[in-house]
């Protein structure tokens, strides 16, 4: 299951800033895999937050692909528009990013 413990405020305000960001974790054709879950891991514990793009060749649909992602590195699924995804989980040893 998916964490929620988001606000709105929060929420749109990770937007905001997931809006100028590039998709650092692509998920292609074969899918979520444990080398992918360990790269988003490793990226979302130094950034906090991150985007993940589903390519046109992935086994699943982009929002299936993307919920899977997010339950496997325990993050918040901030929002899903089309193909692409934005993960937020906080660093509570450095953290980044100062939530409303």
């Amino acid at each position: 299951m998916i964490r929620n413990t988001l606000k709105g405020k929060q929420k749109s305000f990770l937007r905001s800033l997931g809006m100028t960001m590039e998709p650092i974790v692509q998920i292609g054709k074969d899918g979520v895999t444990p080398t992918l879950v360990t790269a988003a891991q490793e990226a979302i514990k130094k950034r906090e937050l991150i985007k993940v793009r589903v390519l046109q060749n992935a086994p699943v649909e982009p929002k299936d692909a993307i919920t899977m992602l997010t339950e496997r590195v325990d993050a918040d699924l901030v929002q899903c528009i089309g193909r692409n995804g934005l993960l937020y989980k906080k660093n509570f040893a450095k953290p980044k990013i100062e939530l409303p």
